[in-house]
């Protein structure tokens, strides 16, 4: 047995404790053997090795080796550039390691909002005396005192308890204050019993006197804290793909840069120009600018999904939310409003709306000792708060009154002279009032309690003897009620001739109606919910409520579509292994309720193993292990606990389910423009390429030097690719399925556009231009020229020139990669408009300025060298028009359209 199974004695037994609390002698040797009563930090990879860690990645070791040789090949034969490209580098591999390195060192502080959520001092029973103590300082066996508005420090076993209610919300996700008691429970699950009191929840109202049974990491919010800590967070798909795709380019560029090195020494180039010309093909084909463009594209979608009301924390799961194939949504406050609302009345046979009797005056009138009864039957208390006087204690409660307020239209409170308090075994609740008709008992409570307590019925006419036929149909009403996810309370009432032994009064009641309440779902969550179905996104709902209320919540928001969903709860989840569990999740409408924090991470394990990309919602302690471990966790930020944030990736602002919609349709944006920008970056490659082939092959001057190729990938070529990165959802996007998990970033598809058609072009306009210059100033084949001949040097500024041209035309052309450039807006991303404007004034500023010319080694061009190049740039359009026609054409013959 289990202490909430055990009676008071045998619990206090259980922990060698009294109802007088523990001994000095006995606090002392506790608290050595338990430790203090905190969150204690799972000891974890030291912060200066995770630093270290972000600048010797596979890529970063690339870049580093770059700027080594750079500054190698400086030393030995200066005046080349080699420097400045090696700066450039280390630039680029401080920006990248400063800003993951933050992105990491976000988890710490997970650990002080855990701490947060506990209190800092409690009332203790000790040595038969009451005392304040720090929680800190609570240890097994100890008696403490809770009362209204008290956080519960540790797990407890209640001795006694008077109207106590407790909001578990943030470690069982229970939408709902439970009742509390101090009788043996047959619970099998701990969370569960209606004797214990959880760490980190909070008493919403009533007081009570409990045992401490388990403190510090030993609880279950401690136990949490710990899935939290030791819960590891997977690479997004976004960042699995940049990793693949560095590798793949690392390798690819230091293979060629090798085997152009051994073509140059069988060639017998000198040592220095074969080590240049192998170096200038690794820098040529390392795209330098890929993951600063990646991370200042995820920074501006972030912006955007901001106004969207959807504050992204770590920007890969920016995309890693686009290619999501389920969310796992829980229910209070995400998919409802996280409020308790009354939604249907049963009065004299009629099932009602709160609306309709405030309609009818006469009506209300006729039933106002309903509305009495919710408007005086309760345990709410009134606080001023910022200048109004507003009623504090148990939702349900303070949702009856409201109701009670508007269907009356008057107000009138009558003095409480008497109470029966609420327990589980009475499943009622009874205040007796002076009224101007006299003394009247008002009882609210579940109908199975109330029904036999009744004699008659309220009706408009009068009271009426309850009959068998209408006791069948108050019990119809609460089965419909039921059925709709509503929770029942049936009000009764009887006039008394005095106020004493209230307990015994409890008779000959009067029936006065049925009350259904529900946590309304959100207006504008149906309409999400049926977007995600368009898009291919299935939809889970996992909450710790009653499976009833989460049946009916689905069927309302469009989550549940057919006759007979699978509805899971947590003791069943609990007897499924994993095979089971993931066949449970091919299911079409599927529900998980009264799951616990460990149940709801093996929930979302269980899908990432079936390949799913899976996005988690949550607000409570309970749900941050889950939203750690899943692919994206989503937390809420108005009801969330700073534990859910902190654990997510990303935090909805207003707590909606339809913000996350609009998220995706930005993430599957992200995805796309990173390959309209990779395209982009890519095709430059050729060209950059190009000029050392023909430099080791055909034995001409090198066409174009490596800062010159610094100042493409590092310059010219960054802002255009940002906006590319920037541009808006396409029409139609959120139509589509999830893109496939084995889809990659960078395809055969991309590299054929980039390298082998656009590449090709590009290459073949700056050797043109190159050959041009050099022709037109009478050079001949097989003559050598000095790195700093004028002729020498104005071609190679051809050679760089042409390639900018090139790259402004194909930035439209990457804009688009389906559609035409023509059926497109072409001023509609400012981003790609300035980047073509910083694009021209660099060409300017490096062609027709001293200090540019010193710097990049260029001289001015003659007008007639632009004029060589525009063609081949408008030839490039025109071919890129018709591959874009001929493989529409071909999609539309072949049915893939």
């Amino acid at each position: 047995m289990k202490i909430h199974q055990f009676s008071i004695d045998e619990a206090l037994a259980s922990l060698h404790s009294h109802h007088e609390g523990l001994l000095a002698a006995q606090v002392e040797n506790r608290l050595r053997e338990y430790g203090p009563n905190r969150v204690e930090q799972v000891q974890g990879e030291p912060l200066w090795l995770s630093f270290i860690r972000e600048f010797v990645h596979f890529f970063a070791l690339i870049l580093w080796i770059a700027a080594g040789l750079a500054f190698f090949a400086e030393s030995r034969h200066p005046g080349e550039g080699m420097a400045i490209l090696g700066y450039a580098i280390l630039g680029v591999i401080v920006i990248n390691g400063l800003f993951s390195f933050w992105q990491q060192y976000r988890a710490e502080r997970a650990i002080a909002a855990l701490q947060k959520l506990l209190p800092q001092h409690v009332k203790v029973i000790r040595d038969g005396k009451v005392g304040l103590i720090f929680a800190a300082d609570l240890v097994p066996g100890d008696v403490i005192l809770l009362q209204e508005g008290d956080n519960v420090p540790a797990d407890c076993r209640l001795l006694e308890a008077f109207s106590l209610r407790v909001n578990n919300a943030t470690v069982t996700g229970e939408s709902r204050p439970q009742a509390r008691d101090a009788l043996p429970s047959s619970e099998e699950r701990l969370e569960h019993s209606r004797n214990t009191l959880l760490a980190g929840t909070s008493v919403v109202s009533g007081e009570g006197r409990a045992l401490v049974f388990a403190t510090g990491m030993h609880t279950e919010f401690g136990k949490i804290a710990h899935l939290t800590q030791t819960a590891s967070k997977t690479r997004s798909p976004l960042q699995r793909e940049i990793v693949r795709l560095s590798r793949l380019i690392a390798i690819l560029a230091v293979t060629l840069g090798l085997v152009f090195f051994l073509i140059g020494h069988s060639m017998h180039m000198s040592f220095w120009d074969n080590f240049i010309f192998a170096i200038g093909i690794i820098v040529a084909n390392v795209p330098e600018g890929l993951l600063p463009t990646v991370t200042l594209s995820l920074a501006m979608a972030t912006q955007r999904m901001a106004k969207r009301n959807a504050l992204i924390r770590h920007l890969p799961s920016v995309e890693a939310l686009g290619s999501a194939t389920v969310i796992c949504t829980d229910k209070t406050g995400t998919l409802t409003e996280n409020r308790m609302a009354v939604n249907a009345l049963y009065l004299d046979g009629q099932m009602l709306t709160p609306t309709a009797v405030q309609r009818q005056p006469e009506l209300a009138h006729a039933h106002r000792r309903l509305f009495e009864d919710a408007l005086l039957c309760h345990n709410l208390k009134e606080t001023l708060l910022n200048g109004k006087w507003q009623l504090m204690g148990d939702p349900m409660e303070i949702a009856l009154v409201r109701m009670a307020k508007t269907c009356l239209g008057e107000v009138r409170g009558y003095p409480k002279i008497n109470e029966v308090p609420f327990d589980t075994d009475r499943k009622r609740l009874s205040t007796i009032h002076h009224t101007p008709a006299g003394i009247v008992l008002y009882c609210k409570g579940a109908l199975e309690a109330l029904l036999p307590l009744c004699t008659q019925i309220q009706t408009a006419a009068g009271t009426v003897p309850m009959t068998q036929d209408a006791r069948q149909a108050y019990l119809n009403a609460q089965e419909d009620m039921a059925g709709r996810g509503l929770r029942v309370l049936a009000f009764a009432w009887r006039m008394l001739e005095d106020s004493h032994n209230a307990p015994a009064q409890e008779k000959d009641l009067i029936l006065a109606g049925l009350v259904g309440l529900e946590d309304p779902p959100r207006p504008e969550v149906p309409a999400a919910i049926s977007k995600c179905r368009a898009a291919g996104i299935k939809v889970i709902m996992i909450t710790g409520d009653h499976p009833h209320t989460a049946q009916a919540i689905g069927r309302q928001i469009g989550q549940i579509q057919t006759d007979n969903p699978i509805v899971i709860t947590g003791e069943q989840l609990h007897r499924l292994s994993d095979i089971q569990l993931r066949l449970v999740l091919d299911a079409p409408d599927l529900i998980f309720a009264r799951v616990g924090a460990d149940q709801k991470m093996r929930i979302v394990t269980a899908l990432k193993k079936k390949k799913h990309v899976v996005a988690v919602t949550g607000d409570g302690v309970n749900d941050a292990p889950a939203l750690k471990t899943a692919d994206i966790g989503i937390a809420m930020g108005v009801a969330g606990t700073d534990v859910a944030k902190e654990a997510a990736d990303m935090v909805l602002l207003d707590d909606n389910f339809a913000s996350i919609v609009a998220a995706i349709e930005e993430g599957r944006t992200v995805y796309e423009n990173i390959r309209k920008f990779l395209t982009y970056i890519l095709t430059s490659n050729i060209p950059e390429v190009a000029p050392y082939l023909a430099f080791a092959l055909l034995k001409i001057p090198l066409p174009l030097t490596i800062i010159q190729i610094l100042a493409v990938d590092l310059g010219t070529d960054m802002l255009p690719a940002l906006g590319l990165g920037a541009a808006k959802p396409e029409p139609g996007n959120m139509a589509k399925p999830p893109r496939p998990r084995k889809e990659r970033l960078l395809d055969w598809r991309l590299l054929t556009r980039a390298y082998l058609f656009l590449g090709v072009m590009e290459a073949i306009a700056a050797m043109s231009a190159y050959f041009y210059v050099l022709y037109s100033g009478g050079w001949q084949w097989g003559e050598g020229r000095d790195s700093q001949d004028p002729l020498y040097l104005k071609a190679t500024t051809a050679c760089f020139s042409a390639i900018i041209v090139m790259q402004i035309i194909n930035v439209f052309l990457c804009k688009t990669p389906e559609r035409s450039v023509f059926s497109a807006p072409a001023f509609d991303n400012r981003i790609i408009l300035g980047g073509i404007v910083l694009e021209i004034a660099l060409v300017v500023i490096i062609d027709y300025t001293a200090w540019g010319n010193l710097i990049f080694g260029t001289l001015p061009l003659a007008p007639d060298v632009w004029l060589f190049i525009l063609p081949f740039a408008l030839a490039m359009l025109l071919l890129e028009e018709v591959r874009k026609f001929a493989v529409a054409k071909w999609k539309y013959w072949t049915g893939k359209s």
